[in-house]
């Protein structure tokens, strides 16, 4: 043991890792005792702090101020006196006190002058160290803090969507008992309606066949009384018979007519029972509302608030608290129906009320979201005191209109290539785009003013019953 070890074990023994700096692991260097009762590098704790609001211990986090140098650690800590192994060089027992750049390996003084090392440039290593400390805050805990932030941020945004699931299932699970509620009162008021007729038909048909009983009973009374009667004649004495023969054989002659069962005295079961389901939905259907468009509240902006039915949308001069998913416009205040269009023809209306500023059209599934819209749109509106058309990489045309539309009807013949706007008040038409569409379409509707709702109107629903007509001469078989 080399005689500087064994005066340091003669004055005090001092386990090495309380020798080493909890920031570079390394034997401590000038170390300043902090009033928590851990030590650092003063070079160390002075860089550290640089990064932080207040003065904290590396080790505890507490809060602390610098206190008098520990010299007794300070001595114990001397080049020489309780130098740890990793610390010396392996070929030559000297302390490591140079970092050769070439290498990027701590040396010794006399590995600098070796012929590995003595063309290189080489540096102390505590000019070394903190000059890589420096650039390991700079490009590895600076963009790890920035990335566990925004990792934050989005769980934040994760926690307020899942918090959204359930507000949604709920809101939607209370509206679907709600609409489920009102077609049961539909269906028990209109099965307790058929089975009043019902009831009705076989009150008043049992009355008359009860009467018809009864008459029966009266003419078979009376014919039964006649028959009596001709018995008697028949078992009387000759001169008797003969003086009534005539009598009794006109009472015989029986005038009344044959009795038969009149015809519809039973029940008409078949305009009951007949297509009775079918029935019932087309009635349901006129006294319920059908909208060609449902808006998704998925993609509307924050400031526009939908309806229950999500068949209207007003604009808010507040914004809600919603997440912004990807669906999610935040730039426009717009929503897109839930269903698109890629085939067919399709319709629908919207009144637009009297808002200041307002637009009307379809939109490319894959529309940009967030941000400014550029492509795949194409509306008709009205902001500026103005009416205007626009669509993809085309300026916007002025429209000149001789009335002002509330009502408008897009028209959109997706096989055709054309998209046609109407003014319903009037019966007027207002624009067409021509374009030969390569995507889903999907309505959509832009306002930006709250004096009034926007909404889509209820269109006319109807039963389709499908038949399968056999052309003249054709055997069924071949279908």
């Amino acid at each position: 043991m080399p005689l500087g070890s064994e005066k340091m074990a003669s004055q005090v023994s001092v386990p090495e890792k309380d020798l080493s700096c909890p920031v570079c692991s390394e034997t401590l260097k000038e170390p300043v005792l902090l009033s928590c009762g851990h030590s650092c590098c003063i070079a160390c704790l002075e860089s550290y702090w640089k990064w932080m609001e207040s003065w904290e211990c590396p080790v505890c986090s507490i809060k602390c101020y610098k206190d008098s140098m520990a010299l007794a650690l300070k001595n114990l800590c001397m080049p020489g006196e309780n130098v740890s192994a990793k610390h010396v060089c392996s070929l030559h027992s000297k302390q490591l006190t140079l970092f050769c750049l070439e290498h990027e390996e701590p040396i010794c003084s006399v590995c600098e002058g070796s012929s590995k090392h003595n063309t290189h440039e080489c540096i102390p290593v505590d000019e070394a160290a903190l000059d890589r400390k420096e650039e390991l805050l700079e490009t590895g805990l600076k963009p790890l803090e920035e990335q566990l932030e925004g990792f934050k941020q989005v769980k934040q945004s994760f926690e307020e969507t899942a918090e959204l699931i359930k507000s949604q299932a709920q809101k939607t699970e209370n509206q679907i008992q709600e609409d489920f509620e009102k077609l049961h009162q539909f269906l028990r008021y209109e099965e307790a309606a058929r089975m009043a007729v019902v009831r009705e038909e076989e009150e008043e048909k049992s009355r008359r066949m009860k009467k018809m009983i009864d008459d029966m009973n009266r003419e078979i009374a009376a014919i039964l009384d006649t028959t009596r009667a001709i018995k008697k004649d028949l078992v009387s004495d000759d001169i008797s018979f003969l003086q009534n023969y005539k009598d009794t054989l006109k009472r015989a002659q029986c005038t009344s007519p044959d009795p038969e069962l009149v015809s519809g005295a039973l029940i008409n079961v078949a305009k009951h029972l007949g297509n009775l389901q079918v029935r019932v939905l087309e009635k349901m259907l006129k006294s319920v509302q059908y909208t060609p468009v449902i808006l998704d509240p998925n993609t509307a902006h924050p400031c526009l608030i939908l309806s229950d039915d999500l068949t209207s949308m007003r604009f808010s001069d507040g914004i809600q608290l919603l997440p912004d998913n990807p669906e999610r416009f935040d730039n426009y205040r717009m929503v897109l129906g839930s269903e698109g269009f890629d085939s067919g023809t399709h319709s629908w209306d919207t009144d637009v009320g009297d808002n200041t500023v307002w637009f009307v059209g379809v939109v490319y599934k894959s529309v940009q979201r967030k941000g400014v819209v550029q492509t795949g749109l194409w509306r008709v509106g009205y902001y500026n005191d103005k009416y205007w058309a626009r669509c993809p990489k085309g300026p916007q045309t002025v429209l000149t209109l001789e009335n002002k539309p509330h009502r408008i009807r897009v028209q959109l013949d997706w096989n055709r290539d054309t998209l046609s706007f109407y003014d319903l008040d009037n019966n007027t038409h207002i624009h067409t785009f021509t374009h030969t569409f390569t995507e889903r379409l999907f309505p959509y509707i832009n306002i930006g003013s709250n004096l009034y709702a926007a909404r889509i109107l209820p269109g006319k629903a109807s039963v389709t019953v499908e038949q399968h007509i056999i052309p003249p001469h054709a055997s069924p078989s071949s279908f």
